[in-house]
Order: structure tokens, then sequence, then C-alpha cells
């Protein structure tokens, strides 16, 4: 969302708040055994349990360990200070998508959050906890899918230290980044944001709810400061309609006091140490940011090159493997090229594929010692799927030039319209010849020298 400095100038400067959810990465909910599965498209109410449902007399479990650690961490890439005696607080509001009636959270009036008084990026987090999500609730058909009621969730409160949307963009970029650095929160599952907007001293803070997509924040951002400045506003929970490209009004905006927060008696406080919080801590891996300059420095790299390999920290990681043991400038196309070509094209992710670093290495050594031709090495590493293997029992390559003078010749008298073509002006002749030599050898001969040769003839 680029404009000139003069048009940024003359948008309405806004103050904006983010409150930000996110799926904790576990593999069961946060108060009952039940799989946590936040995938889309999956048939209802098949993870559910009588905890995860609300059913009378349902207690909850102790709550989810690995899900507190998470939490923990979260807070603690967000410059958070952790606090080491939380409180479950019970949020009331009446929604079918509740089924208890209200929501399990460490949050509320009377509530000690996980963090407090952090810092990410440059802006002020007020707080981040943790809490159970609400089931799915379909308004057009009344229907009510549990799946996802019970999975825990980590809630982020910013300062209204924005001012714009382009700064809310960019800043949500960079969270989602660092989240998916961290693996404690599911990236796949996204982002769940409710923005706080108004125009300081002149209209009062309207909540827009429930965005998923960093794009539409931004034009919801821009529309309803733009809306606020021609028709002021009243404290209101509004949502964002893609289709018109405009903020609607939902419901008049609710206060702490609505949603009755009591503690929850079924529920003991999580008591936490400074030990255990400093062992969390020194799990956090170093930030996108530091990983970017740490890659360029390291392995003296271009940076579009080491922004390509610190997108995703698993391929970071994975280069970082194979660099101790091949050369890290041979090795980073095969990275950046051939491997992310073969993730794309397998449409899986480098933690979805069994891909051992020592077969990767044993195959990017082979084409390096000429064993194999790079040709070769594209074809090996596209067996690797969905199970890498030590490749071993290969054809040699080709290089001897009176062999590829052999082949080159026999080519050009089986495609004698393709060197007619050619010698026309041509060029894309070359390319069929070419490939044509490489079909023959099974992709053992030198690129480089059969060209030669194959050019020499040709002229």
């Amino acid at each position: 969302m680029k404009q000139s400095l003069k048009e940024e100038s003359n948008k309405v400067k806004g103050l904006i708040g983010l409150e930000i959810h996110t799926y904790v990465l576990t593999k069961e909910k946060l108060f009952c055994n039940c799989i946590a599965s936040r995938e889309k498209g999956l048939k209802p109410n098949i993870h559910i349990c009588p905890t995860c449902t609300g059913q009378p007399g349902a207690k909850p479990m102790l709550p989810n360990e690995t899900a507190v650690e998470k939490a923990i961490q979260i807070g603690l890439m967000l410059g958070c200070k952790i606090n080491e005696k939380l409180f479950w607080q019970r949020k009331h509001y009446s929604w079918p998508d509740l089924p208890k009636g209200y929501q399990n959270t460490i949050s509320g009036k009377h509530a000690v959050s996980t963090g407090v008084e952090g810092n990410f990026q440059g802006i002020g987090i007020w707080s981040m906890h943790l809490e159970e999500d609400p089931a799915s609730w379909d308004p057009e058909t009344g229907q009510v899918d549990y799946n996802r009621s019970g999975l825990p969730l980590v809630e982020i409160i910013t300062a209204p230290e924005f001012t714009s949307s382009e700064q809310v963009m960019l800043w949500l970029t960079k969270l989602v980044h660092n989240l998916a650095y961290l693996k404690a929160a599911d990236s796949n599952a996204g982002i769940k944001v409710d923005v706080n907007v108004n125009i300081p001293g002149k209209t009062e803070r309207v909540e827009i709810k429930n965005m998923s997509s960093i794009e539409n924040i931004g034009k919801a951002i821009e529309y309803e400061l733009e809306r606020q400045a021609k028709e002021g506003s009243v404290k209101e929970t509004r949502r964002f309609d893609p289709a018109k490209n405009k903020t609607m009004k939902m419901r008049t905006k609710e206060g702490a006091e609505d949603y009755r927060f009591i503690s929850d008696p079924d529920l003991q406080p999580i008591i936490l140490d400074k030990q255990m919080i400093n062992k969390i801590k020194e799990t956090i891996p170093e930030s996108p940011e530091v990983k970017l300059k740490n890659v360029i420095k390291t392995y003296k790299i271009g940076e579009k090159d080491a922004e390509v390999l610190t997108k995703n920290i698993d391929i970071a990681l994975f280069f970082e493997e194979i660099a101790k043991k091949v050369d890290a400038k041979f090795a980073l196309p095969w990275v950046t090229g051939e491997l992310l070509r073969f993730l794309n094209y397998n449409k899986a992710s480098l933690d979805k594929v069994d891909l051992k670093a020592e077969h990767f290495i044993a195959l990017l050594n082979l084409v390096k010692s000429q064993k194999i031709t790079e040709l070769q090495g594209k074809q090996l590493l596209n067996k690797f799927y969905p199970k890498s293997f030590m490749p071993l029992a290969v054809e040699g390559k080709i290089s001897d030039k009176k062999e590829l003078e052999k082949i080159a010749d026999k080519v050009m008298k089986d495609n004698p319209k393709a060197v007619q073509d050619f010698k026309a002006g041509e060029p894309k002749a070359l390319d069929f010849l070419m490939g044509e030599i490489m079909k023959t050898t099974n992709r053992r001969a030198d690129f480089r020298i059969a060209k030669e040769i194959l050019s020499r003839l040709l002229s």
C-alpha cells in the first residue's frame, strides 16, 4: 500500500490499538484430552467431549502444560514481564458459540495477566494472556461446531500507539513472522484481530471485530478513520465487509462490567517460578531480523538471498546444517531454488517432509564432485518425497569431449529439421537439440561442454 509523501500527509491520523488472538500450537485442547485440530474443512464435531461442549456436571482438567509454556514463550518474545501467579476468570456473555455461558481466561477486571508491560517493534504491549477459544457458530444455518471449542489461545493487547493503517500492517507482518519463528503459535491458523480506532480529541473509540486478513485490517482502518472524520462516532462494535469495503455496526460496545468476570472455582491458580521462566527464555530462537544479519555476516551472501533463506525458520536452520559440510555459496541455490521448488511442487512445508540433512548433503557432494550432473541431482531430489534416502548408485557424468561429439552428431542427424531451423535463425532449435542430447544420455551429459560442442558443430 504505497503512496506519495503528500498523499500520506493528507491522511487522517488515528489512535489505534490492537487485540490479537493466535492459536497456541498444542496436540490437545486446553482443559481436555480432545485433539487440538485447527484444520480447515474438518468434519464438524468430531474432536469433542463433555468438557469442551459444556455438558452439565463436566469439569475441566488441569490446564495443558504445553499451552502454558508456549504462552510464556510468546510473552517473553514480546518483551513482557511474566507474572508468577495467574488466576483463571470466567468471562460471561450470551452467545451460541459459548456452550458454558462463559469463557475461561487469564484476563478481566480482577485478573493478573500472563505477561505485562512489553514492547515489540517499538509498540507497547499492555498485556498478553492465555484463554480458551469458543466454538464456531454459523448464524445462517444456526449450526455450532465444537471442534474449536477449548482450543488454547493467546490474546495480545497493544497500547493504542499506532497512527496509520500502513504502520499497523507492517507491524502485524513482523509479528506473524516472529511467531512463526517461535513455533509456539499455529502459523497455518493465522491470527484474528480486533482493532480499536478513534481520532484523538474528536471521536469515541470504535472496535472492529474478528479480522484475519492483514490487507483487510488496513482497509478497515482507513475506511473507519475517514468515516469518523466525516460523521463522528460513538462507542460501538463494528465489523468489516470486504465486499463493500466498509465497516458496519454490530452492537453497542460492552464494558468489562458487562462480562461479569468472576474467579473460576474449578481451576486452581497457575504458580510459576523464576527458574522455570528463565529455562523457557533459553528456548527462544533468534528473531528473523537477527537471523538475517547473522546469515549475511556468517556466509557472506547477498541480502536478497538471505531474505529468502530467513523467511522460514526451518529453511534457515536446514541451510545452516548443510553449510557445515558443503560450501555455503554452492549450497545456496540448491536451498533457495531447488529445495523450495521441490517443496512447492509437493505442496508441503519442510517440517512435513522426511528430508534428512545428511541425504541432501550427499546429493550436493555428488554434484559438486561432478559424479553426477546438476540435472541428475535435481532428478534425484524429486525422488526424496515423501522420504529422503542416501543417493549412491547412479550413472556417472559424461564429460569426455569425443564421446559427447559423437552423441551431438547423431542427434543432429536424427533431427535435420531442427538443424535447418537453427541455421535459419531460430534460437529455440538449439534448446530442442540440447534437450535431445540430455534425453539420449539420461541427463548424464555435462551440459556446458555439450552445448559448446553442439554450437561448434552447428556453426
